[in-house]
């Protein structure tokens, strides 16, 4: 049996989700627990441009939205269409992972504070210097 393009097209439309490239865009990087922040500094850009992205009011360019997808562990086709696997919504039910989400967290509390450490001591050694 033979199908027209619009049923071929309506049969996508009924397979994928019908959300934007930006919700999509959003919902994956929700699901992988990033910040906007977070997100820029794995892609190279800035956090401006993430929301610009998410909020439907530019869209990245070939390489990043490979690379994006990379990052959030989606496919690119699910990022452009809404057609193939969502990032799991549940994967915050898995056994486990509330503790490796707060490993995490103190990790990189951890790291934060050792870069507040080392800011302090060179701030102290540039005014010991100033004093002498």
């Amino acid at each position: 049996m033979l199908f027209s393009t619009e049923t071929a097209i309506e049969r996508l439309r009924q397979n994928g989700d019908d959300d934007t490239l930006g919700g999509r865009i959003w919902r994956a990087r929700d699901a992988a627990n990033l910040s906007t922040k977070e997100l820029a500094s794995k892609l190279g850009v800035r956090g401006e441009t993430i929301s610009s992205w998410e909020r439907d009011r530019a869209e990245p360019r070939a390489n990043r939205l490979f690379m994006l997808a990379g990052v959030l562990g989606v496919t690119p086709a699910w990022l452009i269409t809404g057609i193939g696997r969502a990032p799991d919504a549940d994967a915050a039910d898995v056994p486990g992972d509330g503790l490796r989400k707060q490993l995490g967290l103190i990790k990189k509390l951890h790291k934060q504070t050792g870069e507040v450490i080392a800011a302090l001591e060179m701030e102290i050694e540039r005014v010991e210097q100033t004093i002498r």
